[in-house]
């Protein structure tokens, strides 16, 4: 019989130096295990946790051992433990977060609703990112190549989780796939969301799912920061159409709001000369570019729009290539900024 309980406990151990990083990130791995003072994260040797081995039984990855005291359990006391969270379905709902898994549908009630558990929160953000690896020599760096993009961003705000829960439109139970995570930052560098990309079993193209992405935490007026700002910066909707245009100019920072709705909201850093704004060709970009001009101009920030060939400008990376799409943008660059940005 199904064990949503069994099946956690098993999703964490094998993601189990994730969970440690997260909740115990005094310690550090040595070899096979997590070793750190205690339960309170306090530095030491005395606890370790076990990072590999079989799902159950004698030496399970996720067990942990506490040599000072002679306790022993699993990821979900750590998580308990760390958290101080008492009740056990709020505990579940925790290590779902964490492991980026959608929360349980509840059904209508006549009665009023309950707050629900977090899992869209930044908290339940930040715990995903954390537990995600690297982007190097995964399927997220392949999908990126295999869009023509070989910048992946200087501020490592990109990561991949081989196993992000999904769950189609419509539909109650959640299957884990690869994903590329990608970090919601504010000001302070704070992650406040993620936006999870599925992404197909090769790499080679997004995942033949619906939705194909789905957001989770504080969108409105953060960004995907790619790249370092300077007194100039350029922003636009998706990840993979301002990875292009670093693609084309290495030297360009460049943000990403997610959509066209959250492009009109994003919040400008201070000391911001001027502002670019990378639109797609529809509507609701034209649309956002205006609202997002409107408020750099009222705050003295000189703004130009860029604007692609085609759809966008990974249609254009991957129609005419990097060097046409230079030469593309070097029209629309102004003359203060064109020196420094095309070399």
């Amino acid at each position: 019989m199904y064990s949503e309980t069994e099946d956690l406990v098993r999703d964490l151990a094998e993601n189990a130096e994730g969970v440690c990083r997260a909740y115990l990130p005094a310690g550090r791995r040595e070899g096979s295990y997590w070793i750190v003072g205690d339960l309170q994260n306090n530095p030491g040797r005395s606890l370790f946790v076990r990072l590999t081995g079989p799902a159950s039984g004698p030496g399970a990855a996720g067990k942990f051992t506490d040599g000072a005291t002679g306790e022993h359990g699993d990821l979900l006391d750590i998580i308990r433990a760390r958290t101080g969270i008492t009740r056990f379905p709020d505990l579940l709902a925790e290590a779902r977060a964490h492991l980026g898994r959608p929360q349980p549908v509840v059904p209508d009630r006549q009665e009023p609703r309950k707050a629900k558990a977090p899992g869209g929160t930044p908290a339940a953000a930040a715990r995903l990112f954390a537990a995600s690896n690297p982007i190097t020599g995964t399927l997220a760096e392949t999908y990126l190549r295999s869009r023509g993009i070989t910048q992946f961003g200087a501020n490592g705000a990109l990561r991949f989780h081989p196993k992000c829960w999904h769950r189609e439109e419509g539909q109650t139970r959640s299957i884990p796939r690869p994903a590329m995570i990608a970090a919601v930052t504010d000001g302070a560098g704070a992650v406040q969301g993620v936006q999870r990309t599925w992404l197909a079993a090769d790499g080679q193209g997004k995942a033949a799912v619906n939705p194909e992405r789905r957001a989770m935490g504080h969108l409105l007026g953060n960004a995907v920061r790619l790249t370092p700002q300077d007194d100039i910066l350029v922003i636009g909707e998706g990840i993979e159409t301002m990875l292009s245009l670093s693609e084309a100019i290495p030297g360009l920072p460049v943000w990403a709001a997610l959509s066209s709705g959250h492009l009109g909201a994003v919040l400008l850093p201070d000391g911001l000369k001027r502002l670019y704004i990378a639109i797609d060709r529809d509507p609701a970009g034209q649309r956002a570019a205006e609202k997002l001009s409107a408020r750099a101009s009222e705050v003295g920030i000189g703004c130009h729009v860029l604007e692609p060939r085609l759809g966008d400008f990974n249609d254009d990376l991957r129609a005419n290539g990097k060097d046409a799409l230079r030469q593309h943008l070097a029209g629309q660059i102004g003359p203060e900024d064109r020196h420094r940005l095309l070399g």
